[in-house]
């Protein structure tokens, strides 16, 4: 599943780092902690790694 802005796909980065062990568990904070646990190492992965050219900072930001 792609990431719907960048700051959902920096969110799974985390979370995939934690899960790796790359970073400990204990630094996630918000969405980046419930999605290390409840998505698997491919789902955060694929996240992650979508191409950020054209997201939004974050879904529903208004610009005005």
């Amino acid at each position: 599943m792609p990431a719907k802005s960048q700051a959902q796909q920096k969110a799974a980065g985390a979370a995939l780092a934690a899960k790796r062990g790359d970073i400990k568990k204990s630094a996630l904070k918000g969405a980046s902690k419930s999605m290390e646990k409840s998505m698997t190492e491919k789902e955060l992965h694929d996240m992650a790694a979508t191409k950020r050219k054209g997201k939004p900072g974050h879904v529903g930001a208004s610009h005005h």
